[in-house]
């Protein structure tokens, strides 16, 4: 055996035993209860929200989550969110005119309810990195008003979601978290037919909380 490759076990090694201490060292993860608050993008339809919204893209979410842990590093929960935004119905005649405000108000919902599995990563005695993979599905509703009469849309779709967080214990029974995410929510054709123009039917987009 040459001193590189002695020298490459030893690492190796090292390294092995450090993972090892580190998932030792991590309590097990117990039932805990989130609240969350934040921001929702709707980045994947962000043509059709600019154009709905006056030039925005997002706004506020509100949730909560549940977790149950298995084991020291991985855990399953189910969650939920909500996103409302109020904008105005436009014409929009093809992607590359102008926008054109018809003044009539316009209301969109989202909620999002999932379950999701994932894995504490690299984890301390205080600060805690996760990732996790769930999926569920949307409530899509988009409520408007044209010459005093209001016209609704309502379905739900299916959502996919990627999570990557970190969990900062400041007592043994409390935590404070910041959370990124991606959510995808696939054939939601609505924003009052705009997004048929733009060829957008995604409504989901980049949040953190």
């Amino acid at each position: 055996m040459t001193r590189t490759s002695r020298a490459c076990g030893w690492l190796l090694g090292l390294a092995l035993a450090g993972a090892a201490g580190q998932a030792a060292a991590l309590e097990p993860e117990r039932f805990s209860l989130a609240f969350e608050a934040g921001y929702q993008g709707l980045d994947a339809a962000s043509d059709s929200a600019k154009a709905v919204f006056d030039g925005s893209t997002g706004g506020s979410t509100l949730g909560g989550s549940a977790r149950v842990g298995l084991g020291r590093l991985f855990f399953v929960g189910a969650g939920a969110r909500f996103f409302s935004k109020d904008g105005q119905r436009v014409y929009v005649a093809d992607p590359g005119s102008p926008v054109f405000p018809l003044g009539h108000p316009l209301e969109l919902k989202l909620r999002p309810i999932y379950g999701f599995a994932g894995v504490r990563l690299f984890a301390d005695s205080k600060l805690v990195p996760y990732l996790a993979l769930g999926g569920g599905a949307t409530s899509y509703k988009e409520t408007s008003t044209v010459g005093g009469e209001t016209t609704e849309v309502s379905e739900s779709k299916g959502t996919f979601l990627v999570m990557l967080g970190a969990d900062w214990r400041v007592h043994p029974n409390v935590s404070l978290g910041v959370e990124g995410r991606y959510t995808s929510i696939s054939d939601a054709v609505g924003l009052a037919g705009v997004s048929k123009v733009y060829g957008e039917d995604n409504l989901g987009g980049f949040s953190f909380a």
